[in-house]
């Protein structure tokens, strides 16, 4: 009872003694009082409760022995208590400077990450990326050439937090430095191969599908580095294509070499990139096949390319009860006339 000051003491055994003897609340209101004081001195709950036991002897010397017993047990108790109290003090501080950090981590992810829709004439996008905790281990991003033609990168880094945060960052600034002559989908896949073969934990995995839309040709290239498959959207047939991929994941081989593919677009076709959390969605425990999301984005085809995307998302968002289980990531483009 050291830290317990003695007019504290004191006061406490008067109120103490006043209360037994007429239950008075005013004693109760000058309890709070003392408690305030013990909380500011960091009085722990077995310190309160060795003052009462003294207290009591002091005022009733001939306390009945199984009173007495019980108050000691009930100090064990608080003794128990109080380090069980301190352990949880500490474990809620340390989440809450890790919530701090993982926010903090949050908003540089969002500034360093940041990307907008180039604006193309006669090609409309639609883009929405919504982490399933507050750092996404989606990424994408897009890069507009002096030719007029539009770089398309998405990823997703298996392995989330911050290290995946500050991985996406290292290779969003990677892309951005190659110069325009090498910005072809299988040079940029290669290239990054190398950065994150040498500088990322080989504990962590990314996948990415790198493209690059011609307007001048309705032509688009790209290459894929184990990235999800997309799809192509045929409007004059009205269906769907699976968007032939193959490539290596990033950072496995240092010289890996990434095949390049062509896909000509004409009017109001579609070519969608994703996700595995878009395609792995869940209704109850089951996962949902490929086909249910095609059947969404068909029900939206009509709308605009931002619309269409939104209204996929809160789709499954429903689906899921609004929990999403993973990183949602969905990007559309539509070749218009």
């Amino acid at each position: 009872m050291d830290k317990i000051v003695d007019l504290d003491i004191a006061h406490y055994k008067t109120l103490l003694k006043k209360y037994i003897v007429t239950q008075d609340e005013q004693s109760l209101y000058g309890v709070e009082l003392v408690s305030k004081s013990f909380i500011k001195n960091n009085i722990l709950p077995e310190e309160i409760i060795s003052l009462h036991i003294q207290a009591l002897g002091e005022l009733y010397p001939d306390i009945n022995l199984d009173v007495k017993h019980s108050m000691d047990f009930l100090l064990e108790a608080m003794i128990s208590y109080g380090l069980a109290l301190q352990e949880v003090q500490i474990l809620r501080e340390e989440q809450f400077a890790l919530k701090s950090e993982i926010s903090v981590a949050a908003s540089m992810q969002d500034t360093l990450l940041g990307t907008t829709i180039p604006d193309v004439s006669g090609l409309d996008i639609g883009v929405i990326s919504i982490p399933a905790n507050q750092l996404n281990g989606d990424y994408h991003h897009f890069v507009k050439g002096n030719d007029g033609s539009i770089g398309i990168a998405m990823a997703d880094v298996i392995g989330k937090g911050i290290p995946a945060a500050l991985c996406m960052s290292m290779i969003k600034y990677a892309i951005d430095s190659y110069p325009e002559d090498k910005m072809s989908p299988k040079m940029i896949l290669k290239n990054l191969n190398r950065v994150v073969e040498r500088n990322v934990d080989p504990s962590m995995f990314i996948t990415m599908i790198y493209s690059q839309y011609l307007p001048s040709e309705s032509k688009l290239m790209y290459a894929s580095a184990g990235h999800e498959p997309g799809f192509y959207y045929n409007a004059a047939k009205g269906t769907f294509e699976e968007i032939e991929t193959e490539g290596l994941i990033l950072g496995v081989l240092p010289d890996t070499d990434y095949k390049q593919y062509e896909l000509e677009i004409h009017d109001q076709d579609m070519v969608i990139f994703l996700t595995d959390g878009v395609t792995e969605c869940r209704d109850g425990e089951r996962f949902i096949e490929t086909e249910e999301v095609l059947n969404v984005i068909t029900e939206y085809i009509h709308l605009p390319a931002q619309e269409l995307v939104t209204n996929v998302y809160k789709h499954f968002e429903r689906l899921q009860n609004f929990q999403l289980r993973d990183d949602f990531t969905l990007l559309i483009l539509r070749k218009e006339v």
